[in-house]
């Protein structure tokens, strides 16, 4: 196999994530219960034999760094190659804040240039998918391309959140444009792309591009460099907005999802947390869920994704919703269409996702305006408080005592807190 290493892009803020995003990288957001955004391109490296793997991060990254540490669960706790993860720094020709994707590599070409491998993989660390990288690096390899990228089928309602090749013959790329408003194309670049070194260098170092996708791919297609497109037949998401976060947690929940997690011939790898195993109590309901180690549930929960440590008191009602670690739902309560951060805390008979006014969220209508109410990480809602849909409440917003508002009712499209960003 001709030899790569990897760069994965994780210093991202992801606003249209809103809360969730608010307190933590992009990449580091938890997905499917125990897993988070990064175990994916990570696990699809080692599973792919390529144990030299730098992490570039940026933005909020505590929580990112604690959860890659040294890089034993995929096995990147190496002396020689491993696990590398560059931070922004001051000072020599490339110090200074990352502007974007490809200006986060170029300020990290002394790293680049230390490798000694002949191609460079570059990976974004948001994206959802299983991937053997190895045949693209084959078919980089045989057709002598400068420039591989990966490229999959999109509906084509959905093009405008992508940018979309053209290929020609042998599968080389002959146009991009970045996010049509209208296209005949359907072919989505995935922001995976394999670089021959030299070339990445000396572009890198002859200009000063921003974006790999808006800059970059462009300014090689047509001219002297060979671009040609891998395409990928499996599942893959970018989960960048709420609702196709929302939506990629749910299509888990079908009888025979388009995405396995739990394929023991290519294992997703994360962070293990050391949790008890589910506690369902005698009168508690559950029907067709994901739930993770550590959960206690009493009440009755509905097609949710439950991550570790979620409690659910009975009488409480949880139903199509995404619910991350350490919350606690207490008795009689009920939430519907809610995506709730860490360590939230739902009051006795509170209500989340009531009624059925579907206002848009007034201060951000083009995240916010499905049905889906978000609640930030350390948030308290008090008991018999009603909260409407799209409704965003921001990490550490407090409602009933000790919180400033006086109505035991937010309606929907309204928010509380402030954004932490």
């Amino acid at each position: 196999m001709p030899k790569a290493f990897a760069m994965i892009m994780a210093g991202g803020s992801g606003p249209a994530l809103s809360v969730l995003t608010e307190v933590r990288a992009e990449s580091a957001v938890g997905f499917a219960g125990k897993f988070r955004l990064i175990d994916f391109p990570l696990s699809n490296c080692v599973n792919s034999d390529i144990y030299n793997v730098a992490v570039l991060t940026q933005y909020r990254p505590h929580t990112l760094n604690a959860h890659i540490g040294t890089g034993t669960p995929w096995d990147l706790d190496l002396t020689s190659g491993g696990m590398h993860l560059l931070q922004p720094y001051q000072g020599g020709p490339y110090g200074d804040w990352q502007r974007g994707t490809a200006d986060a590599v170029r300020r990290n070409l002394d790293f680049v240039l230390d490798q000694n491998e002949e191609n460079v993989l570059i990976l974004a660390g948001d994206h959802i998918y299983l991937m053997d990288y190895r045949p693209m690096l084959r078919q980089h390899a045989d057709s002598g391309a400068d420039l591989t990228v990966a490229v999959r089928r999109v509906n084509p309602h959905e093009t405008h959140r992508y940018g979309i090749v053209s290929v020609g013959s042998e599968d080389r790329i002959v146009g991009f444009e970045e996010k049509p408003r209208r296209t005949r194309g359907n072919l989505a670049s995935m922001g995976i792309y394999v670089f021959r070194k030299k070339v990445l260098v000396d572009l890198l170092t002859a200009t000063e591009p921003v974006d790999f996708g808006r800059d970059v791919l462009p300014a090689m297609i047509g001219g002297i460099f060979k671009v040609h497109a891998h395409v990928f037949p499996g599942y893959w998401a970018d989960v960048g907005t709420v609702q196709s976060y929302w939506e990629a947690n749910m299509a888990l929940l079908s009888e025979n999802p388009a995405l396995d997690l739990y394929d023991p011939s290519w294992v997703v790898h994360t962070r293990s947390l050391e949790r008890g195993p589910v506690k369902i109590g005698a009168n508690a309901q559950v029907h067709g869920n994901l739930l993770s180690n550590g959960c206690c549930v009493e009440g009755t929960v509905h097609r949710s994704v439950l991550s570790p440590g979620v409690r659910v008191a009975e009488g409480a009602i949880v139903q199509d919703s995404v619910v991350l670690r350490d919350v606690v739902i207490e008795a009689g309560a009920v939430v519907d269409r809610c995506i709730i951060d860490r360590g939230a805390v739902v009051g006795a008979g509170a209500q989340l996702g009531s009624g059925d006014d579907s206002t848009p969220n007034q201060e951000s209508p083009e995240i916010l305006s499905s049905g889906l109410t978000l609640v930030g990480r350390g948030c308290r809602i008090g008991p018999e408080w009603v909260v409407g849909r799209n409704v965003i409440l921001h990490p550490g917003a407090l409602t009933g005592e000790g919180g400033k508002k006086k109505s035991r009712v937010i309606p929907s499209g309204a928010s509380l807190g402030e954004a932490s960003r």
